[in-house]
């Protein structure tokens, strides 16, 4: 099962990326941040959070896989089965959290938040050990379009850039420097 050494490098690249391009769409007015998305229910600020939340989520989510892809396979299987019979709930609760966070955070709230997960998760990345990111679960698929049915640790520190980039197609900010489109 010997893998390739992950490209930290990339990661730690693609991270900086979305990081300066949420505070570029931060920089939209109120009006634009107000504004329907393409595709969700959301407003711009709204999904904006949401894409923020997807980075948040990676502490819990690699806590998890230090547990579950030590366990044997089945443990995280039935575990993912589980998560994937709440789907309903999980949906109810992934479309209120934007709603409050981002009136909660505003934009410069976000902008902190962002920076300060994104330095974790920098600091988390240099400090995995490199047979870690072999660690191995199942994943509620009915979740997130990005969790496949079996992940490692190297794969969830591409997912939440995977997430932001796709959301960022959603957003309906005007083209601009930050290229939202």
């Amino acid at each position: 099962m010997d893998q390739p050494s992950v490209d930290r490098k990339a990661i730690h690249e693609d991270m900086e990326r979305a990081r300066a391009a949420f505070h570029e769409l931060l920089d939209a007015t109120d009006a634009d941040l107000r504004r329907p998305t393409d595709g969700t229910r959301w407003t711009n600020g709204q999904l904006l959070f949401h894409m923020l939340f997807g980075y948040a989520l990676m502490r819990p989510l690699l806590i998890l896989m230090r547990i579950f892809g030590r366990l044997p396979r089945g443990a995280s299987r039935a575990f993912a089965r589980v998560l994937d019979a709440g789907t309903r709930p999980f949906d109810v609760v992934n479309y209120l959290g934007p709603l409050g966070g981002a009136k909660v955070l505003g934009r410069r709230g976000m902008g902190s938040v962002f920076d300060r997960v994104i330095a974790g998760l920098h600091r988390r990345l240099d400090a995995e050990q490199e047979a870690h990111f072999s660690l191995r679960m199942h994943y509620p698929t009915r979740w997130d379009p990005f969790f496949r049915d079996v992940m490692t640790i190297a794969d969830l520190y591409r997912y939440p850039t995977e997430h932001f980039e796709f959301h960022r197609g959603q957003l309906t900010l005007p083209a601009g420097p930050q290229g939202a489109h």
